[in-house]
Formats: structure tokens, C-alpha cells, sequence
């Protein structure tokens, strides 16, 4: 079961207890899970009992036993814990993350986007769902250009139509390096842009010329990594090739995934998910993918992206040693498993630089 699936399942008990009766509620457009935060335990929880509570004149507790008993009957789920005031932890069989791999396969680098996440039976959201196209507007400056560039590109993987405009015209060179798209700009309230106008204004960089001298890939990596409240470092570290820079951490964990799909493909094997007792927890961030993906959407933060790659890039690099047999090793079904996961978190890492406008090659 996928976070995706788990969301609808949750869904699904909440429906169920609201025809029973048991809950006098609106059922909610999504339910959100994510990893057991301090005090929890499972693979994953949700505080929807919390959510649901004051509309349901009941305490949060009593609604997350309520909700318990019918997601503890649900396909897939080993066990459901009631933890704090209410949060249900959940425990999935233990095919869950070879399933989880499984899925980052098959949706590739568009594994967390709303489209694919989609579920016929559940309304959109409300931001994806709202009238016209939204209108992120910045003042020309290196900065406020890239993060208004990635934050939209970050909101389309979400399902939500969004355009950059500037205040005034940038230097060509600016949007050339940069790779910055820019829309025209047709005013807020005309013809289908009928929402408000966002302005976009990060801590601006130190100066142009610093960041362009970083070129396209790291002088985004460098005005994108820091929250939008500091102020980022445009210097040379940037295009270090070594492990402290986290753009070359991320890269390189990339292009391993994909030279080692290349060598398994010599050696006559190839990926195939299963159960691993060495993940270093690579699962658990993969499936926080889709959660990272719509928190940086709505909160217009593409920095919490940027930094979600440098955990999963940090994650993977311990397993690539393991992947493929050494010596006179004949491929496993271990060695199959480690390559799924190898590859899935490549598949992420790969989708997750694409949408920061950053190059992912499988050759470094």
C-alpha cells in the first residue's frame, strides 16, 4: 500500500463511520498521512481524529477509536495504534514497501504529482480547484525569478495552473542563464486570470553577476536551497565537486542509480522490488515524497524540495556499495531488491531537480 492508497483508505474509514452514523461530519476533500512524528510508531499517522473532532461535538480520542475499528479490518493494514490525544498510527503488512518501490517505478519522475495521485472518487483539493490561473508576480531580480520559477513549476505538479510575471523586464541574459519562463503580463482579473496576483519576494542574492557566473544548475541550486527568509551564498561552492557541496551529493547519487541500472543490465539482472532488511530508510522518504511535494506547492517554498533530495540523496549513497553482487556473488533477490530501491530513489531525485529547473545527467 502506497501513502497515496493509505490516504484513501483513511478516507474510506471515514466515510464508513459517517453512514453508520458514527460520526456526524462533512467528510474531508483529502486526508493527509506522514511518517510517525516523536511518540508515534508504525510506518505512518494522521491526525485527522484531531481534524474532525470539534465538528463532530466529540473528543479526539473517541474519533480515532471510532475510526480504528474500521481501518484496522482495511486490506493491507497489519495494525492501527491510538497515540497523544488522537493521532492513529498505522502499522502496514509487510509487503508495504516493496509495493511503495514498486509504484515509484511505474509512475516515474511524475511519482507526487496530483494528476497521477488522483482518485476518481475524491474532489480536488481546494487551491488545484479554484477558477483562473494563478499569478505569481516578482521584481526583476535574480532571485525572486528562480523561486517564482520553481514554486510555479512545483504548483503545476500539484494540479494547479500557474504563470510568473514580472514587475518589470528582466536582462535577457538573466532569463537566459537562469532558465527562467516568464509570461506575459496581462493584469490580475483579465480574461481566465481571475485570481489575486501572489507576490514573490525572497531575501534577494548578493549580487547578478555572482549568480550567473554559477551558470544555470548551481546558480538556481543556489538561490533555491535556503528558505526564502535567508540569504543564500552565491560563491564557488556551488560547483564543487566534492561531498560537501549538497548539489553534487544529489547529482551523483542520481547518476550512481543509473550507472548501476547500466551494470546490473551487463550482469543479466535486473530490478526487482522486495523486501530489505538494509534500506536505511530510504522507504520512509520516498513515501514522504507526495507530502513534500504539495507542502512546498502550498506554502510557495521550493526550498523544502531542495532539501528533501538532499536527504534521500544522503539516504541511498550507503546502499549502492550493496547492490550489486561482489566477487563470485551470483544476483540475488537481495541484490534485485536493493537495485528497486536504488532506482526508485534515483526516479525521485531525478523528478525532484526537473521540477527545481535543474539538470539531472546520468553521467557525472
Amino acid at each position: 500500500m502506497t501513502p497515496v492508497e493509505l490516504s484513501r483508505t483513511v478516507l474510506r474509514a471515514v466515510r464508513r463511520a459517517v453512514d453508520a452514523g458514527e460520526l456526524d461530519v462533512d467528510v474531508p476533500a483529502r486526508i493527509g498521512v506522514a511518517p510517525p512524528g516523536p511518540g508515534g510508531c508504525g510506518d505512518y499517522a494522521t491526525g485527522v481524529a484531531l481534524q474532525l473532532a470539534r465538528p463532530a461535538g466529540q473528543p479526539p480520542y473517541r474519533v480515532a477509536q471510532v475510526l480504528r475499528a474500521h481501518l484496522a479490518a482495511a486490506d493491507g493494514i497489519a495494525d492501527v495504534v491510538l497515540t497523544g490525544p488522537g493521532f492513529l498510527n498505522i502499522s502496514l503488512h509487510r509487503t508495504a514497501p516493496a509495493d511503495l518501490v514498486a509504484e515509484v517505478l511505474r509512475r516515474g519522475t511524475r511519482y507526487g504529482f496530483a494528476d497521477a495521485d488522483a482518485d476518481a472518487d475524491t474532489p480536488a483539493d481546494t487551491e488545484a480547484d479554484a477558477p483562473g490561473t494563478l499569478q505569481l508576480r516578482c521584481a526583476p531580480e535574480p532571485r525572486a525569478l528562480v523561486v517564482a520559477d520553481a514554486t510555479a513549476r512545483i504548483l503545476r505538479s500539484q494540479g494547479v495552473a500557474a504563470r510568473v510575471v514580472s514587475a518589470a523586464p528582466p536582462p535577457a541574459e538573466w532569463i537566459t542563464v537562469l532558465g527562467v519562463h516568464l509570461d506575459a503580463d496581462t493584469g490580475t482579473g483579465a480574461g481566465a486570470h481571475t485570481r489575486p496576483a501572489e507576490e514573490v519576494r525572497p531575501v534577494p542574492a548578493p549580487a547578478p553577476g555572482d549568480v550567473l557566473a554559477l551558470g544555470r544548475d548551481a546558480g538556481r541550486w543556489a538561490l533555491l536551497l535556503p528558505a526564502a527568509h535567508d540569504r543564500p551564498r552565491t560563491g564557488g561552492e556551488h560547483l564543487a565537486q566534492r561531498e560537501s557541496n549538497p548539489l553534487f551529493r544529489v547529482r551523483y547519487a542520481h547518476a550512481r542509480t543509473r550507472a548501476l541500472a547500466r551494470n546490473a543490465a551487463d550482469l543479466g539482472f535486473a530490478a526487482e522490488p522486495g523486501p530489505l532488511d538494509d534500506a536505511h530508510g530510504i522507504h520512509v522518504l520516498l513515501a514522504d515524497h507526495p507530502r513534500v511535494l504539495a507542502a512546498a506547492a502550498a506554502h510557495r517554498a521550493p526550498d523544502r524540495l531542495a532539501r528533501h533530495l538532499v536527504t534521500v540523496a544522503d539516504a541511498v549513497l550507503p546502499l549502492l556499495p550493496a547492490v550489486l553482487p561482489r566477487g563470485g556473488e551470483k544476483p540475488s533477490a537481495a541484490h534485485r531488491a536493493r537495485l528497486a530501491l536504488a532506482e526508485a530513489a534515483g526516479t525521485v531525485l531525478d523528478g525532484g531537480l526537473t521540477l527545481l529547473g535543474i539538470d539531472a545527467p546520468d553521467h557525472l
